[in-house]
């Protein structure tokens, strides 16, 4: 193992298919079925895939993909309705469970990351923190006694190779053990050669930008000149995916919590909409986001809806009003005249409203 400082160790935590599992667990007869979980558990109706079990994933089956492709890949999968409290219920228990955690004699700090994902770093005042490994075991021990779930864990020294050690000790490149490893030392031998979308951070779209500029690999993107980077994608991107190919990471593992800038719902309907049906599905839209908003406690400032025609064109639109507002009508109003601004000669498949919060007092901590 490399000399890395106690101090800079990070610890990235990712739960194995995590909606899959929680309804394997209410359901052990399907455990090692493929299970796919989305929509109202329906193929034939529109919608989108959730999570799909490992068992699933080996035949093709991935998030995001429509209900009614996966059921062609696999027909004999069992699909489920997506159950939201069930989720997080489970996931409020894995936080809880790993918040008990100490390491070097003092709480771990925990950053969430989602339902399934959370960093964790050595607390304030640690005392010896030994072999990471150890206590990378102790997590997944501890996270499957106390919620029969199961994770895996990457080891680096700083978030972003931890979070994609994860993926190693998952996909097998680790010890077997369902632990990865990543650090500055060995960067460039296990990343070098790897393409640019084997970074978090770069998906699909970029990975074909960067393509496009001649960067396919991480070392060509580590390489790349950071003022070409940032002519081509933006003084701001640009230079951070230059630093992402040098795998280099200073956000430290946060306790903070999250604190979300905008609330937004969206409704895929069975149905096509005829335009005299679309301002007052909007309406509905925007009434059940409003509630989200309340419950924040911030009006918002900014109203943008999302309009997907037949068959997956899809069109945002926005703006910002005079004045911030929770007042329903006004916000429905707002959201119903950015329909102006679309094209009315196709019929409707998905309406989204979202409403952009101001700020909290203080700012965004993160």
């Amino acid at each position: 193992m490399a000399d890395v400082s106690e101090e800079e160790w990070v610890l990235h935590v990712d739960l194995d298919q995590f909606i899959a599992a929680v309804e394997m667990l209410r359901r052990p007869e399907l455990a090692g079925m493929p299970v796919v979980v989305g929509g109202r558990g329906d193929p034939t109706e529109r919608g989108v895939v959730a999570t799909a079990s490992y068992a699933a994933r080996e035949h093709g089956v991935g998030s995001g993909m429509p209900l009614r492709i996966a059921a062609r890949k696999l027909p004999d999968a069992v699909f489920l309705p997506v159950d939201k409290p069930a989720y997080d219920e489970a996931s409020a228990r894995v936080m809880e469970t790993l918040r008990s955690l100490e390491w070097g004699g003092v709480p771990v700090v925990v950053e969430v990351l989602g339902w399934d994902e959370a960093f964790l770093g050595p607390g304030p005042g640690h005392a010896g923190l030994g072999d990471p490994r150890v206590f990378a075991q102790r997590i997944r021990e501890t996270v499957h006694q106390a919620t029969d779930l199961t994770c895996g864990v990457g080891i680096g020294d700083n978030k972003l190779r931890a979070k994609i050690a994860t993926a190693f000790g998952k996909k097998g490149e680790g010890d077997g053990s369902g632990v990865g490893y990543l650090t500055a030392a060995e960067w460039y031998d296990v990343m070098g050669d790897r393409p640019t979308t084997a970074l978090w951070g770069i998906g699909s779209k970029i990975g074909k930008r960067l393509a496009a500029l001649g960067i396919h690999t991480v070392r060509e993107l580590a390489d790349s000149d950071t003022q070409m980077l940032a002519d081509a994608i933006g003084p701001t991107m640009g230079p951070w995916y230059h630093r992402l190919g040098r795998g280099a990471d200073t956000s430290p593992v946060d306790a903070t919590p999250w604190t979300p800038r905008a609330h937004g719902r969206e409704e895929t309907y069975q149905t096509d909409l005829t335009w005299d049906a679309v301002p007052d599905e909007l309406r509905a839209l925007t009434a059940r986001v409003v509630e989200d908003i309340d419950r924040e406690g911030r009006p918002a400032a900014r109203v943008g809806i999302k309009v997907r025609y037949r068959p997956f064109i899809t069109v945002s639109r926005s703006l910002t009003l005079p004045d911030p507002s929770n007042d329903v009508t006004v916000l429905a109003d707002a959201a119903v005249s950015l329909l102006d601004r679309v094209e009315h000669d196709r019929p409707v498949r998905l309406l989204g409203v979202r409403l952009e919060m101001v700020e909290p007092e203080g700012g965004y901590v993160r």
